[in-house]
């Protein structure tokens, strides 16, 4: 849905108020009065203590609408930011992207979490004669106040910065593109011409080998990168205490996008991509060895002892580095790529593919992932095998039984071995094509005027 109305946003727009500006205050502005309306239905909606169960047809009225002015949103800032930023440091708008994303994380996820929570508050931020049964904040004010920040900024926003007008006609008399003097001009194309554009660009030769990389290039990390929590979640492991794992990435996040943003806003940005992918690749199997690992430490009690979540705290960290290179310098070479002429609908489809890319293998992995575990119907207290129990119904035969359906071999270390694999023939196949792609011209990822 917003692959097809990003050519919409692209074309749709109010010359005197700014092409950007025309979707990106109007649509913040919705924001952030639908998250004031939204702070006096929290009860409603989420349900309470009273009895009073969630509403989820409601919550769904809410969060569609809220959801499609996000990405509306997001469409106008991301052609914004290719003309707001100059050609030499177009390449840090992915710098932005990744620090931004990981600060509204930190902000809406791991600070309210703990100033809600009463356990939070009273060890770490009230006096022992200040304790209270509640948290600092609760979610309704939590969100009334983020709504004003919303329709603040953005009144800053559209009071202080000014969108410099750099559209130019379609086209010129002779049918040809109008340039401007440095090739910037963002074109002004009807909706139906903004449609026969996105299918311009898939027509690039470029692009085809762009749209493989984004559609295939995450197959390697999808086992690891979607099981490996659940498989700790199913061990004992509270989510609790997954999520506060996040807590100590969070610095690693917004550092290393800055730390990285002198190689990733140069001209070869997919170099730090090819660095880390075989590195990444690593990680799954260092996590496959850690799963296997940490049963051996559960306590009699069930939980673990203190050195497994500092074990997995460190991995974490090491994943997110690599995660984050290669996020960030991909991000950075399709901001560099894509014709400012045509920014938001050229972003989107390129962002759409690789969100794509990193949904549908996770999706497959985790859909065949049993074909490949084989359990065992064992004699309680004993290693006798008495059949296979692959299936809920002869499971359920074993433990009415009064003996144990254990797994024998489990599918995801095979899962994530397969990948591995995957990705080690993909890293050969799409090497020194990666590489030749970053030599390409950027006139000739254009569509006009190349």
């Amino acid at each position: 849905m917003k692959l097809l109305w990003a050519p919409i946003v692209d074309s749709v727009y109010s010359k005197r108020f700014g092409r950007r500006k025309s979707w990106m205050v109007p649509c913040q502005y919705l924001i952030g009065i639908f998250m004031l309306f939204l702070s006096y239905k929290v009860n409603d909606i989420m349900g309470d203590s009273n009895g009073v169960e969630p509403n989820v047809f409601f919550l769904m009225l809410i969060f569609l609408p809220l959801n499609f002015l996000a990405a509306t949103q997001d469409i106008a800032v991301d052609g914004w930011a290719l003309t707001m930023l100059s050609k030499k440091n177009v390449g840090y708008a992915s710098t932005c992207n990744a620090v931004g994303q990981t600060a509204g994380f930190f902000l809406g996820n791991v600070v309210f979490l703990a100033l809600e929570s009463v356990e939070f508050c009273n060890d770490f931020l009230r006096s022992k004669d200040n304790q209270k049964d509640t948290g600092i904040v609760d979610l309704a004010g939590y969100v009334f106040f983020w709504g004003w920040v919303f329709i603040v900024t953005t009144t800053l926003v559209m009071i202080l910065k000014r969108e410099v007008d750099k559209s130019v006609p379609a086209a010129d008399r002779n049918g040809q593109v109008a340039e401007t003097e440095e090739d910037e001009g963002e074109l002004e194309l009807g909706v139906a011409e903004s449609y026969a554009v996105l299918f311009k660009i898939l027509k690039l030769k470029p692009i085809h080998w762009m749209v493989a990389i984004l559609l295939t290039g995450k197959l390697a990390f999808a086992a690891s990168d979607g099981m490996t929590s659940l498989k700790l979640i199913d061990m004992g492991i509270p989510k609790a205490r997954l999520a506060s794992i996040g807590v100590f990435l969070t610095p690693v996040q917004i550092l290393l996008p800055w730390l990285i943003g002198k190689w990733t806003a140069g001209p070869r940005p997919l170099n730090i991509f090819l660095l880390a992918f075989p590195y990444r690749i690593f990680i799954g199997g260092v996590f496959a060895a850690l799963v296997w690992w940490t049963p051996h430490f559960r306590m009699a009690t069930g939980d673990f002892e203190n050195s497994v979540y500092i074990v997995w705290i460190t991995g974490y960290i090491f994943h997110q580095l690599a995660t984050y290179c290669m996020f960030v310098s991909m991000m950075a070479f399709i901001a560099q790529i894509s014709d400012p002429r045509i920014g938001g609908t050229y972003m989107t489809l390129l962002n759409t593919l690789n969100n794509l890319g990193g949904n549908w293998p996770v999706t497959v992995v985790l859909a065949v992932a049993d074909w490949f575990t084989y359990k065992d119907c064992v004699v309680k207290g004993t290693k006798d095998v008495l059949y296979a129990c692959h299936t809920k119904v002869l499971a359920d035969q074993c433990s009415a039984g009064g003996d144990v359906c254990e797994v024998a071999i489990d599918g995801y270390f095979i899962s994530v071995a397969g990948c591995s694999v995957l990705g080690v023939i993909w890293y050969k196949v799409f090497f020194n094509r990666i590489k030749q792609l970053q030599k390409i011209p950027r006139s000739q990822w254009k569509v006009f005027g190349r």
